[in-house]
């Protein structure tokens, strides 16, 4: 990969016109239209994305001329070419493009043409310029390989129209600035999902569920999936810590339970059913992963007026 020369410029650079061909990367950060070889997304969280390179790298991406569903970066492995792990909109590029959602900056598309196949796909015809995109709206969803990515919907921009901004957090209120929300947005997906300590305590269990025992295989490599649910939960008006103590490795249909006080831990570390204060079962423990019981106590409170 090499290091940009140029800072983030949006817009169509001076001499370029939609439909233009181009030799290679270096001919495109000649002209200013990308700034990267071998990254498709140019752009920062500070500074938002200025311009993305298609090249058929997620088979979950849609081209259909003025719509295109792109995938974000991330999650995949350089040397095999697989996606072994969930993207994140904690990513440099993903962040960069929810900041170019919110602040309604227009973004370059470039794409590659002749794409190989396989383990190190690259254009072999060329890149064509495609014009200026706005980045529509974005959402997290699980692909096709099984594993969770960023996709954003980046619709032509007509000649002569302006993108506009677009709110990127559905809890925000309209009074917070939309360049305020996508950082405060960017920077809770980030806390939550990127945490080392929820990677540590995912691989403490090997991704088994510690309530009900269900290990999802997601690949045919043999991948499995599962989630971290903090007991307290982070951020406002909770305020739990990002501690292994504080951290479960759940299935996601126990995850949407607890998170949403149908399953709930005694100070015995039972399970219990948070509609009825039955017994559901023995929470799973592995040398080494002491469970708070401060947090388990909070995470009780906050649905305490929900038991019989």
């Amino acid at each position: 990969m090499t290091t940009p020369s140029r800072s983030v410029a949006f817009g169509t650079p001076d001499g370029v016109t939609e439909g233009d061909w181009f030799a290679g990367h270096a001919a495109l950060h000649a002209k200013g239209l990308h700034r990267f070889s071998g990254r498709g997304i140019s752009g920062t969280e500070k500074t938002g994305a200025d311009s993305i390179v298609l090249s058929g790298g997620y088979v979950d991406d849609r081209d259909e001329g003025d719509v295109i569903i792109y995938t974000g970066e991330g999650g995949r492995d350089r040397d095999s070419g697989q996606m072994v792990a969930d993207q994140t909109l904690g990513e440099r590029g993903n962040a960069a493009l929810v900041v170019s959602q919110a602040m309604g900056h227009p973004v370059r598309v470039i794409e590659g043409l002749g794409v190989t196949q396989g383990k190190r796909r690259r254009a072999t015809k060329g890149y064509v310029y495609r014009g200026l995109f706005q980045a529509a709206e974005h959402w997290m969803t699980v692909g096709q390989e099984g594993f969770r990515i960023c996709q954003f919907k980046l619709v032509k921009i007509e000649s002569g129209d302006a993108p506009t901004p677009q709110p990127v957090d559905p809890l925000a209120g309209a009074e917070t600035a939309f360049e305020e929300q996508a950082r405060r947005y960017i920077s809770q997906d980030r806390l939550v999902r990127d945490s080392k300590v929820v990677s540590a305590v995912k691989k403490m269990y090997d991704n088994t569920c510690q309530i009900c025992r269900t290990r999802l295989i997601v690949s045919v490599g043999g991948q499995a999936y599962s989630e971290g649910a903090h007991i307290q939960a982070v951020g406002k008006p909770h305020m739990g810590d990002d501690r292994l103590e504080n951290v479960l490795c759940l299935c996601p249909t126990c995850h949407v339970l607890f998170d949403r006080g149908a399953l709930q831990l005694t100070d015995e570390l039972h399970v219990i059913d948070g509609l009825t204060g039955r017994f559901r079962a023995e929470l799973a423990q592995v040398k080494g992963h002491n469970i708070g019981i401060e947090f388990a106590r909070k995470h009780r409170e906050r649905w305490a007026n929900r038991l019989p």
